[in-house]
């Protein structure tokens, strides 16, 4: 049993929580919560931490999936310092990054959407980690099949990025590009249509076909797309709005777009 905040492995654990360098150089993140650990494919969980309290509480299933990792019984004060949230959960685990390449990408599907055209969506410069993890929860939602990030946008292995998933992490398929105006183009040139969320949009978002290949491009939730990745889609798509309203939030955006290709696709 662990019981010392200064445990060489809580400090490991506290570093990767707080800072993307270092789950980078180890290729790791950590989860917390039983749920999220379901979820989690078995041969990504490197380490099990577990407090004696929620042991006690814990159901025999949940307790057989806990003694199969070797979870590490850790003091209520250290998972206290090891976790991100400020009631932990009494389970965290470190698990390994998940790691596509463009064509899983392209070609991938979310659970249930086997032999569906693709349903992309292409992100830029999100910085909001809650917007991002939206963005993946309400997209394996709608059926998106795969999601492309720019570099700039937020850390997907963030601690505040993978709660706001719920697990849709585990089952989305994506990958950050360094060029993304490069990437719309080739995803233009191989058949997918891009769709730009833009104030510039001529046509309102529900008078465009969504039933076959499709993309989403959605922008920084200050500044929107830029002119370069804007001007590389297919088209522009506009949300119109009441009011004076003058743009609308990235997930929101995100989810009302691809839930319109989802509502199509079922027609």
């Amino acid at each position: 049993m662990i019981t010392s905040v200064n445990n060489d492995r809580v400090r490991k654990v506290v570093t990767y929580i707080q800072k993307s360098k270092a789950r980078r150089e180890d290729d790791v993140f950590v989860i917390e919560g039983m749920k999220m650990l379901r979820e989690v494919p078995v041969l990504q969980v490197r380490e099990v931490y577990v407090t004696g309290r929620f042991v006690d509480k814990a159901s025999e299933d949940d307790k057989e999936i806990l003694w199969r990792y070797g979870a590490e019984e850790v003091s209520e004060d250290v998972m206290k310092k090891m976790a991100d949230t400020q009631t932990p959960q009494g389970v965290l685990a470190v698990v390994s990054q998940y790691h596509y390449t463009e064509e899983e990408v392209l070609e991938g599907y979310n659970q249930g959407n086997e032999g569906a055209a693709p349903l992309l969506l292409v992100l830029e410069n999100i910085q909001d980690p809650g917007n991002l993890g939206t963005m993946f929860r309400s997209g394996e939602g709608a059926g998106v099949t795969g999601v492309i990030l720019s570099k700039g946008s937020a850390d997907i292995y963030s601690p505040k990025v993978i709660r706001s998933t719920m697990g849709s992490i585990f089952r989305m398929p994506f990958i950050y590009v360094d060029n993304l105006p490069e990437m719309v183009k080739k995803l233009g040139d191989s058949g997918i249509s891009t769709y730009a969320a833009h104030l510039k949009g001529k046509k309102n978002y529900d008078e465009f076909d969504y039933t076959k290949p499709t993309a989403f491009l959605i922008g920084n939730e200050g500044n929107g797309l830029t002119k370069e990745t804007a001007d590389a889609a297919t088209d522009y798509v506009l949300i119109p709005m009441k009011g004076e309203v003058e743009s609308m939030n990235a997930a929101t955006s995100s989810a009302i777009l691809t839930f319109e290709a989802s509502r199509q696709r079922r027609s």
